[in-house]
């Protein structure tokens, strides 16, 4: 038996890695901390990544997922 994921807890979830990873660019961005410059791309992608799962859960939330 498998059940759907819940849209609910699937945007919570989402919204709080997203979180988690814009907080780390900011900390580069607007707090000034530093990271090796091979390590910046990573945490680029990471947040997008994030964002682009965030973005998606938020569609099928809404019910215009397509």
């Amino acid at each position: 038996m498998t059940s759907e994921p819940d849209p609910k807890q699937e945007y919570r979830e989402a919204y709080d890695a997203w979180q988690k990873q814009l907080a780390g660019v900011h900390d580069l961005l607007l707090n000034g901390n530093r990271i090796p410059p091979e390590q910046i791309k990573g945490l680029l992608n990471r947040e997008a990544r994030a964002k682009e799962r965030y973005d998606a859960a938020r569609r099928r939330l809404l019910g215009i997922d397509g």
